[in-house]
């Protein structure tokens, strides 16, 4: 009898924490259709790419498993943060394309959470074919962020001094009609 009791507690918390990552996916869902202007607030340095940029996160494709993040970097249109809800994780994947819309050579990397996280935060560590594909790449952890005023997008690299994170304000959504490179919507 213990031991059934103990099997439904254990089945009920796995359902309760699965839930998490859901819910993670419906606060970003919320926001589907609509496009964000960012700030860096961590890793900004001259001549990065990035700094003195306008930076745009634009909620542009929630499916039933995956949602599509493009981020734009001034003209730049070649970044798509892809991610996948499965079997109680999420997949963070970067699709990077050419300004053809081909694959760039460095482009789907990223990882999978090792748990269900919480409902405004979930971790990525770089995956096994990032690790191949990037080796400097290999230490890296990214993790995304959400509340009611805010979204952000950071990457740590452990052991090294690669930082960066950009914030977003969810408060001010901004009239933003472009499509990066590769899609044909």
């Amino acid at each position: 009898m213990k031991s059934k009791i103990f099997s439904f507690v254990f089945l009920i918390g796995i359902f309760v924490f699965a839930q998490e990552n859901l819910k993670f996916k419906t606060q970003i869902e919320k926001h589907c259709g609509n496009s964000y202007e960012g700030t860096i607030t961590a890793g900004a340095k001259e001549g990065d790419g990035f700094t003195g940029e306008r930076l745009v996160m634009q909620v542009l494709s929630c499916e039933k498993d995956q949602i599509k993040i493009p981020f734009y970097v001034g003209d730049d249109k070649s970044r798509t943060w892809i991610l996948t809800f499965k079997n109680d994780r999420v997949q963070l994947k970067h699709d990077h394309r050419n300004p053809d819309g081909s694959d760039e050579e460095v482009t789907m990397y990223g990882g999978t959470t090792s748990n269900t996280g919480h409902a405004n935060i979930q971790f990525f560590a770089a995956d096994q074919e990032t690790c191949s594909m990037i080796d400097y790449a290999c230490n890296n952890v990214w993790w995304m962020t959400i509340d009611e005023n805010s979204f952000s997008y950071s990457l740590r690299r452990v052991g090294a001094d690669r930082e960066f994170t950009v914030v977003f304000d969810l408060e001010k959504p901004v009239d933003f009609e472009e499509k990066p490179w590769g899609w044909d919507l």
